[in-house]
């Protein structure tokens, strides 16, 4: 996420449109495909460890989302972009009101900035509280992490022999 624009890739714990767990985010003070979302998008393999399966990663159709390096990166880890061609924008509406909440609740109300190594740390607060103490609606009052808890808990293998 950034205080211009926003890139992040979150994890559902289910196919619908809920609330989703920000896995990944950037913050940068210029927008180019090397650096804002496709740091978020590395963050967000790092920190998944392999499990890709069900991430998407969140983005409008500026320039930046849309360069070769960006899509070949989606590619190469089978990870779903949350939009498609104009019109098809899948459940990036889910992303942007997140993106829209980060810049209302945090950047706006906060600013202004001294400086981006002061959105970043906030940034990172505002993410934290989101996964872990945010309760959303539609999670049933739960938090993103408590519900990626509990859907993880559930599709855990069983292990045998242990």
């Amino acid at each position: 996420m950034c205080a211009r624009d926003a890139g992040s890739s979150t994890r559902r714990s289910s196919p619908t449109s809920t609330p989703a767990r920000i896995v990944g985010w950037s913050t940068k003070a210029a927008l180019t495909a090397q650096e804002l979302p496709l740091e978020a998008l590395h963050w967000a393999i790092t920190v998944s460890k392999g499990r890709l399966s069900g991430l998407v990663h969140h983005s409008d159709h500026g320039t930046q989302y849309l360069s070769i390096d960006y899509t070949n990166a989606l590619e190469d880890y089978k990870i779903t972009a949350s939009t498609g061609s104009v019109g098809d924008s899948y459940d990036n509406a889910l992303a942007e009101t997140i993106n829209g909440l980060y810049k209302t609740e945090l950047i706006y109300l906060q600013g202004p900035w001294a400086g981006l190594d002061h959105v970043e740390l906030a940034t990172a607060g505002w993410v934290h509280w989101w996964n872990t103490k945010r309760l959303h609606h539609a999670l049933n009052y739960r938090t993103p992490q408590e519900t990626q808890d509990a859907y993880n808990h559930h599709h855990a293998p069983t292990l045998v022999g242990a």
